[in-house]
């Protein structure tokens, strides 16, 4: 039977690579209660109390300062890290010291408050950043945290207290803990100790039972943190793999917009997907209202999508008018199947009852998808949706958009005059005039043009074509009519022109986006090598940001600089490479995520870093300047495109070098193999001569005659001699580089090595004729010259050991093309010609001896073959016409290293 090949399952290896960072990095721990006060420090120092006892190595990293005496005791005993001060706003804060911690690197550190924000100066801008850092490095962890402050409950949370908790942590930091304990009591005895003043003063707790502290509120943040403990054993227990494939068809879509409510519907979104453990999408359309909306609302809408990634949502973000539509079709393509909306209550307008909402569009686009409408919060009452209007604030006036409108009514006017002198109609008048409006808004910037010319034409129309003609005034009952539907038209027109301009614009960026993305793999998927994909990356990201660049293709902490490209208009891009900067891309090395301007990482830095991540392993860090501006999201989102880009052509560059490593590798393995091979059979016949030589020499000694005597001395001379020559090529393989096969070249002087070659084959075979011959010119040849006069003596002495004494062997040196020719002739019996393919190597699968072995050369001819391919050359050999045979090698003239 066949063996079937079994594809990798991609899950598998997920899982694999998630298994891989989880050995590496730390254990967490969170201390999960539903209130302050219900004695999470407490449990935490407890335990770590008990782990100090056995042994472990526990620093406390961070404790919020108590003044309950009951929990302060506990940290008695304890090893503890001074705290970092930082001088804000002239008041000095005492903030948890990451840098220190790490360079400490304890077994198990404890830091209080996990959704604690950091004053300005430090590192990270949240604790839970801090305590990610602390597990990368691979220490345990201890943290404590209220349910209140879990980002997907933010808004549940917000509804039972009518309060809004600003400090939250990403439900992903609570999912990757590796225990969580809950620590729960009474909300009765919770109170009770809010009246005795053991957990705020006796004003503050005055204030805090009477709003947030109430007993209906405990009660209730109390049954939400035991369920969201519980839905946390719940997921363990169950068998994910078989459930992730049952509802491996579940994809869910939120719709987000500027409104503060979309952040609701996100949450509830990411609720409902980790229940159903179903990917999720976060989708914005960008339409001809986008260039519209305020600042705040920009902001709003950024603060949302960096919200829905942070809860683990895939940011998609399309182009297109109708809103409706281009959901419905993205939905259909992506197979989606449960849309989630936001609605808020409106009030009725003329517009809502020729016009249906979003939700209804949506409903009667899908009728196979669920649409769950989400309520807007009936807290925040402040928003309004913005009207759409026509953005005169924004109008900047161009006399070249005036003249052309100017010209056109005037040309509409003169062509209208020769149609009435023709005693053609009214109405074609009208119909030149709506001609010109809607050439107006397609030749000149925005919808001011527009909108004036359709003004203007129906006052032109009735000043000079109603009567009385030249005024304003009309004695026609239906003229009123008429000039009403043709404005209306003429408005219409023009919006709609201008509309279709704005959507043919988005669409030109969107196709300009998608081509670049294809140049970017195109050209990457042809170049080859680091350096080039390097270089390659850079140029493109300047070219299309107009910013400076600087690549890691290395961890900078190993002391390499990154490849810096300048922008014409950016700061010296050797300011990436200092130190500070250096530092921010070795955390983004270290920790695989964002860091630097724009982030809440590092944010004093100059560039904005980005990790190229393939398979869970870092491969590169991208750096973009941020001097000129923090880049906005679809910046961002672009960059990750080519990253994804990236990563996959350093993929292939890594997966290409591992490849050529192995091949190399094989070659080494199969070099020893041969000499192995080759000692294994050579070495046993001239040890063995040696030995039966100078045995009968030592117990014949008194009657052996001169001539046997001198007879066998000569044999042991000559075995030594070729033992000597086997070890002389033994140690010559042994100067090839082992780590890559290669050797050390310089420029050498191809005659002088000729010369040492010949100089020293002389010597052992003085009676035989060499004849040598060199070009006149001086060849200068990168090689190893010892190497390279090595084989230039294997070869000469197998051309004397297969041709007769008598006979000539020649060197010859000739210069071909941008290579040097090394050719040894012979005028012997040539090459059998079932030796070919066995010529170069040392063993022969039928048994019999090669022309290699030993009384020939030994090893010398897959010796020669090793080292002319280390010197990227080749090497043949062939018979000649004339008799006898030519071995010839070439070495390119450049490539010196």
């Amino acid at each position: 039977m066949e063996t079937l090949e079994v594809r990798p399952d991609p899950d598998a290896i997920l899982d694999e690579i998630r298994a891989q960072q989880e050995k590496d990095s730390g254990k967490l721990k969170i201390f999960f209660g539903y209130a302050a006060g219900v004695g999470k420090t407490y449990a935490m120092l407890d335990d770590a109390q008990e782990q100090y006892r056995c042994g472990k190595n526990v620093l406390v990293g961070y404790v919020e300062p108590h003044t309950r005496p009951d929990t302060m005791q506990f940290l008695q005993g304890l090893p503890a890290l001074p705290p970092r001060k930082i001088l804000y706003r002239n008041i000095e804060l005492q903030e948890f010291d990451l840098d220190e911690a790490l360079r400490r690197r304890p077994e198990l550190i404890l830091v209080d408050e996990l959704a604690h924000t950091n004053a300005e100066g430090v590192r990270n801008r949240k604790r839970f950043q801090d305590i990610e850092e602390l597990l990368n490095a691979g220490i345990d962890v201890y943290t404590t945290v209220n349910v209140q402050h879990m980002e997907s409950l933010n808004d549940v949370i917000e509804d039972i207290t009518k309060i809004r908790v600003k400090e939250t942590v990403p439900d992903y930091i609570f999912e990757r803990a590796d225990m969580i304990k809950l620590v729960d009591i009474e909300p009765q005895e919770l109170l009770r100790r809010f009246e005795e003043g053991k957990i705020y003063r006796p004003d503050q707790a005055q204030t805090a039972m009477l709003n947030f502290f109430s007993l209906d509120n405990l009660k209730l943040l109390r049954e939400i943190a035991m369920r969201k403990a519980a839905d946390r054993i719940s997921n363990e227990n169950q068998n994910e793999r078989r459930l992730s494939q049952k509802l491996a068809n579940t994809k869910m879509l939120v719709c987000i917009g500027p409104s503060p409510s979309s952040a609701r519907c996100i949450r509830w979104t990411a609720r409902a997907a980790d229940a159903f453990h179903a990917h999720w999408v976060a989708l914005y359309v960008e339409s001809i209202e986008s260039n519209d909306l305020t600042e705040e609302q920009q902001k709003t809408i950024r603060t949302n999508m960096d919200l829905a990634e942070k809860l683990g949502a895939e940011i998609v973000t399309l182009s297109g008018h109708d809103i409706a539509d281009s959901v419905s079709e993205y939905a259909k393509l992506s197979g989606i199947t449960n849309i989630v909306v936001g609605k808020s209550r409106n009030k009725k307008t003329l517009k809502n009852l020729f016009e249906l909402d979003f939700e209804d569009k949506l409903i009667s686009y899908l009728p196979n998808i669920e649409v769950y409408i989400i309520p807007g919060s009936t807290i925040r009452r402040n928003y309004k949706k913005p009207r759409k209007k026509i953005p005169i604030k924004k109008f900047n006036f161009s006399w070249l958009d005036f003249a052309k409108t100017l010209g056109l009514l005037t040309a509409a006017t003169v062509l209208s005059l020769g149609l009435r002198s023709l005693g053609i109609g009214d109405q074609n008048v009208i119909m030149a005039y709506i001609l010109s409006v809607l050439v107006i808004s397609r030749v000149t910037a925005g919808r001011v043009y527009g909108v004036i010319a359709s003004v203007v034409s129906v006052l032109t129309f009735n000043f000079f074509f109603t009567e009385p003609y030249f005024t304003f005034n009309t004695i026609q009952a239906g003229y009123p009519i008429t000039f009403l539907i043709m404005l209306l038209v003429a408005l219409i027109t023009s919006t709609m022109t201008v509309r279709i301009k704005t959507q043919a614009s988005l669409a030109v960026q969107r196709e300009r986006r998608t081509e670049v993305l294809y140049e970017i793999n195109k050209k990457l998927l042809i170049t080859r090598g680091l350096e080039n994909i390097v270089a390659l990356t850079n140029e493109y990201i300047v070219n299309l940001f107009g910013r400076s660049v600087i690549f890691f293709a290395d961890d900078p902490e190993q002391g390499d600089d990154g490849s810096v490209r300048q922008a014409p208009d950016d700061v010296n891009g050797s300011l990436f490479n200092s130190a500070d900067e250096k530092a921010v891309a070795h955390w983004v090395f270290l920790n695989q995520k964002r860091a630097g301007a724009g982030t809440d990482t590092l944010m004093g830095a100059a560039a904005f870093y980005m990790p190229v991540i393939s398979q869970g392993k870092v491969l590169a860090v991208l750096g973009i300047s941020c001097l000129k501006g923090t880049l906005d999201h679809n910046t961002r989102l672009f960059l990750r495109m080519i990253a994804s880009q990236v990563a996959m052509s350093l993929e292939r560059q890594r997966l290409s070098d591992e490849q050529r490593s192995i091949i190399v590798e094989a070659e080494k393995e199969k070099m020893r193999s041969n000499l192995l091979r080759a000692i294994a059979h050579d070495l046993r016949t001239p040890l063995a001569g040696i030995l039966g030589a100078s045995s009968v020499i030592r117990e014949n000694k008194n009657t052996l005659d001169d001539k046997t005597s001198e007879k066998l001395n000569a044999d042991i001379q000559e075995e030594a001699q070729w033992l000597l020559r086997m070890v002389e090529n033994l140690l010559s393989v042994t100067r090839i580089n082992e780590s890559a096969s290669k050797v050390t070249k310089s420029p050498e002087a191809a005659e002088e090595v000729i010369a040492e070659a010949v100089g020293r084959i002389k010597k052992r075979f003085p009676q035989r004729n060499i004849t040598v011959s060199v070009p006149d010119e001086l060849l200068e040849v990168p090689m190893d010259g010892t190497l390279i006069a090595q084989v230039l003596i294997n070869l000469l002495e197998n051309a004397i050991k297969h041709s007769m004494d008598d006979s000539s062997v020649e060197l010859v040196l000739i210069k071909k093309g941008e290579s040097a020719l090394f050719q040894v002739l012979d005028h012997g019996k040539g090459i059998a010609e079932e030796d070919y393919p066995y010529l170069f190597t040392s063993y022969v699968p039928n048994g019999n001896k090669s022309s290699d072995s030993s009384r020939g050369m030994g090893i010398g001819l897959s010796i020669c073959m090793t080292i002319i391919k280390a010197h990227n050359g080749t090497m043949e050999a062939n018979n000649r016409l004339e008799g006898g045979a030519v071995f010839q090698f070439s070495l390119p003239m450049e490539g010196s290293e």
